[in-house]
């Protein structure tokens, strides 16, 4: 009996592999509708009436508004009144979105369509139900599957999203995301099961829990961190399409070959980092380093952008970074966070999150519009030495939280 309570304690049980699978596989399928469209958006925008450079980057940017202004009444809601009835409000709404962008012929329809996409933020509801399904022994192993899932969505779609736009198109592309909203509906309802009631906090939409997260220090330089991650990230890829077709010379639909063997070697390299990590056995150990990487990559682009082989490898040191940071903050966070405000936490970071896709997709598109594309660049290079001054400034305080996780 002894030897099966030790089993119960180390490993999940089945419930909580179902759970976590299942939640996996739903992120996957929202992130991957997400990101799919990342890699052909700017040269599809250019097609619809009345685009121009700036409409365009607010265009790929406003669902980051949409969810940033959400994210925070959504996790909050979720802790007083249940995760799974919010999120399946989240996943409709992101597929009505869908449906509105699928059939945009103006820049402005598609606006709207980005808009509504947005306002269905359940991306720290949903971490939080992750969270809730499993023991604590296991959310890191949890969240890693997660970051593995999210990981994936994002390669797969960088591979798949040139290739799709040639053969269904970018409406095509939309209405794909839509049919993953739908099916990741019946996912949650089938196969996820209900937290406990005592796990909600019938005071949990308050305003004091938004001063504790951001009383945090820990929770909020994380977050910082990852809005100018995704900041970067959106600015970057408002002009690396066009840079790739434009300046090196490689069509949209052959750009899957640059990405495919970059994205296999940058997650080989992920996986690597968090390895040593876990036998070192402190969590965020190469997070000033993937700074450090992140800063280098916008370099890079800045002075190389018009050669392929430079691209490849900038873009090889961008995913490094931003695969292991993708992974390794929200980890970081949800185990901070107290339990009965975790949607509010958790939404706190996500607000940061999608406020850097948000000001990254605009930022970018502005300075597109009224500059020459290398100043994107200059851009990501500023965001990332104001991430790696802060990180420094930071550093003993983030080695404490690690070795708290840790131990």
């Amino acid at each position: 009996m002894k030897t099966l309570k030790m089993q119960n304690n180390y490993e999940m049980t089945g419930t909580e592999l179902q759970d976590c699978l299942s939640l996996m596989g739903i992120i996957f399928m929202r992130m991957f509708g997400l990101f799919i469209i990342l890699p052909v958006f700017s040269l599809y925008a250019r097609t619809l009436e009345g685009s121009t450079s700036m409409l365009i980057g607010l265009a790929f940017g406003i669902y980051g508004l949409t969810q940033a202004l959400l994210q925070i009444p959504f996790g909050m809601l979720s802790d007083k009144f249940g995760r799974k009835p919010v999120i399946f409000l989240g996943l409709l709404i992101f597929a009505i979105g869908g449906l509105i962008a699928s059939s945009a012929d103006s820049i402005w329809i598609m606006l709207c369509g980005r808009a509504i996409q947005g306002a269905g933020a359940v991306s720290a509801t949903l971490m939080a139900l992750v969270a809730d399904v499993t023991r604590v022994q296991h959310r890191t192993k949890a969240m890693a599957l997660i970051g593995a899932s999210i990981g994936a969505a994002f390669g797969l779609a960088f591979i798949c999203g040139p290739i799709l736009n040639a053969t269904i198109g970018g409406d095509g592309i939309f209405l794909l995301g839509v049919g993953l909203a739908i099916l990741s509906i019946g996912t949650l309802y089938f196969f996820v099961s209900n937290p406990a009631d005592s796990d909600l906090n019938p005071h949990a939409v308050s305003w004091e829990t938004l001063r504790n997260t951001f009383a945090d220090t820990q929770i909020v330089h994380l977050s910082l961190g990852i809005f100018i991650l995704h900041a970067i990230l959106m600015a970057n890829f408002i002009v690396l399409p066009i840079s790739m077709q434009d300046h090196a010379s490689l069509a949209l639909n052959h750009h899957w070959k640059i990405y495919l063997p970059v994205l296999l070697a940058s997650v080989a390299l992920m996986v690597y980092l968090i390895t040593r990590e876990k036998k070192k056995q402190t969590l965020g150990r190469y997070y000033k380093l993937a700074v450090i990487l992140l800063l280098l990559s916008q370099i890079s682009y800045f002075f190389w952008h018009s050669t392929l082989i430079a691209l490849a490898i900038g873009l090889l040191v961008f995913f490094t970074a931003f695969n292991y940071l993708e992974a390794s903050i929200p980890s970081l966070i949800s185990i901070l966070a107290k339990k009965n405000t975790r949607g509010g936490t958790l939404g706190v970071y996500a607000t940061f999150q999608f406020s850097g896709i948000f000001a990254g997709g605009l930022i970018g598109g502005i300075i597109h519009e009224y500059a020459e594309l290398p100043s994107v660049f200059v851009f990501g290079i500023i965001m990332a030495v104001l991430w790696l001054l802060l990180v420094m400034s930071k550093a003993n305080d983030m080695q404490i939280t690690i070795k708290k996780i840790t131990e």
